[in-house]
């Protein structure tokens, strides 16, 4: 008989592992080095952006939150309308992409239902492009309306890049700094770094 020892460690069926461990192991696949915060959330970085994954469980199935929050820089209009004008194009713009301002800072989220037998693969790498695409399209439209109502040319400022990349002024920030502000919905986000969110979003 064989010793039991010698036999091969296969993993668990999907539906016995956990959402969050199979998001991990999506990241790893994917070379955005995931690790899990103290709020139990998993942090992964995407083209310099830092973002964040919260597991929400259920009877029948789990969703997931794929979400970033960023300090919005003062070369961006301080104008609270201008900057939620920018949100509603983002919502109305990009399919499963919500976006807010909450405390001085654009928070992004997309939400998606995840079967229990269901690897959350193909959805987190959805969810991460919408949320870049999403990232830029708020900065860029919120600086050409503020210089259209100047009677300015709708032109990009100075040194930011053409295309889909998100430029120097999309950049992430020292670690430790940012709020967990968007894992809920509901907290303000005023207690920076004290909840496990991670490091916080440059300016944007």
């Amino acid at each position: 008989m064989s010793d039991p020892t010698s036999l091969p460690n296969f993993p668990p069926p999907p539906e016995e592992r956990p959402l969050t461990g199979r998001v991990l192991d999506a990241l790893q696949d994917l070379q955005m080095t995931p690790n899990l915060d103290k709020a139990g959330d998993v942090a992964f970085e995407a083209n310099g952006q830092k973002l964040f994954v919260k597991v929400i469980g259920g009877e029948q199935f789990d969703i997931m939150r794929v979400f970033g929050q960023w300090q919005i820089a003062s070369s961006v209009p301080d104008e609270l309308l201008t900057r939620l004008n920018g949100c509603n194009d983002v919502t109305l713009g990009v399919n499963l992409v919500k976006a807010g301002i909450a405390n001085g800072n654009l928070v992004l989220a997309v939400e998606q239902i995840i079967a229990r037998t269901e690897q959350p693969k193909p959805k987190l790498q959805v969810a991460t492009g919408l949320l870049l695409q999403a990232l830029q399209l708020w900065h860029r439209n919120v600086v050409a309306k503020s210089r259209v109502e100047q009677g300015l040319p709708p032109e990009l400022p100075e040194g930011a890049p053409e295309g889909t990349e998100v430029g120097p002024w999309l950049s992430i920030g020292p670690q430790g700094q940012q709020s967990q502000q968007g894992d809920t919905g509901t907290d303000t986000g005023t207690d920076t770094g004290e909840q496990g969110g991670g490091s916080q979003g440059g300016p944007a």
